[in-house]
């Protein structure tokens, strides 16, 4: 079985639903509470790992109730914590989340100990394609580390798929190494300044995203599906419409999924029809990690 390396972030999510998202200044009475991990490294660790990824997982974490809970929570799925690192100075990541009854969400991260994870902390030897073909990486973590990240695991022919979220701006020479990114339309946007609207402003951010160096672009639009820029196929891969309960973590499971089948064999289309389907499975359960398929869920 391949194996899939994910570096990024972890935290504990606090969840709170509510009828409507609070306005500015306003305070509102919610309902169910539910304290549960997140961040989107573990997210797509965990995701992967369940739909039969064999996922080996970096990231920094506090020494502290919540970083030991994470640590046990990431063994019990299954997941390789050879190379989680304790930080001595910083508290783990926390998120309070806000969920209307849509399914839509506010989101607020204190990055804690993820925002210490640096280039020194990641050892070398992790940088070997032929035990960790495919890395999984994101942008809750510093971008200093990413682009060591990105530099190293490019240097021995590692397939690197890079979650660009939260939405910011890339160097060219970070693009250029990648091989496969994954944006929102929010992220897209930020890396295009092409608002997306449709099909047809997808494609065209899509182009100019690859025109930067990336390989191959998929850019994730909820219900609709992704729009897929690569050289097998090009078009849209439709979603699947169920009743969201719950989008958070939606896009962290699409990602795991989607390493899991590239892992696989799968071509791109195919990647992004089973990573739909996880993806499509998550938005009807409450939670980030908690709400990740099992495989046998997909089948």
């Amino acid at each position: 079985m391949n194996e899939i390396l994910v570096i990024g972030s972890s935290n504990t999510d606090m969840v709170i639903k509510t009828e409507k998202l609070p306005a500015p200044g306003e305070t509102i009475l919610g309902g169910k509470f539910l304290l549960t991990p997140g961040g989107k490294g573990a997210n797509q660790a965990v995701a992967a790992t369940r739909l039969g990824g064999k996922v080996t997982f970096v990231m920094k974490r506090g020494n502290d109730l919540f970083g030991n809970q994470t640590v046990g929570l990431l063994m019990r799925e299954g997941i390789d914590t050879e190379y989680v690192i304790k930080d001595n100075e910083l508290p783990s990541g926390v998120a309070l989340i806000i969920v209307d009854s849509k399914g839509e969400n506010s989101i607020v991260v204190a990055s804690g100990a993820n925002s210490n994870l640096n280039p020194e902390d990641i050892p070398p030897e992790i940088f070997d394609c032929k035990r960790y073909p495919i890395l999984l990486l994101q942008l809750e973590i510093p971008i200093k580390t990413v682009e060591y990240c990105i530099s190293e695991a490019s240097k021995c022919g590692t397939k690197i798929i890079l979650n660009p979220a939260p939405a910011q701006t890339l160097p060219e020479d970070l693009l250029r190494c990648v091989d496969l990114i994954t944006p929102n339309e929010t992220e897209a946007e930020a890396l295009t300044g092409i608002k997306i609207k449709n099909l047809e402003s997808a494609a065209e951010a899509a182009r100019i995203i690859q025109a930067k160096g990336v390989k191959n672009v998929i850019i994730t639009m909820g219900e609709k599906g992704a729009y897929v820029l690569s050289g097998k196929f090009v078009g849209m891969v439709p979603g699947i419409k169920v009743k969201a309960i719950d989008t958070t973590g939606a896009g962290d499971v699409f990602n795991g999924a989607l390493a899991v089948a590239l892992a696989e064999g799968m071509d791109h289309k195919d990647a992004v029809l089973f990573a739909n389907r996880a993806a499509a499975i998550s938005v009807t359960k409450m939670g980030a990690q908690a709400s990740a398929p099992f495989r046998n869920e997909l089948e």
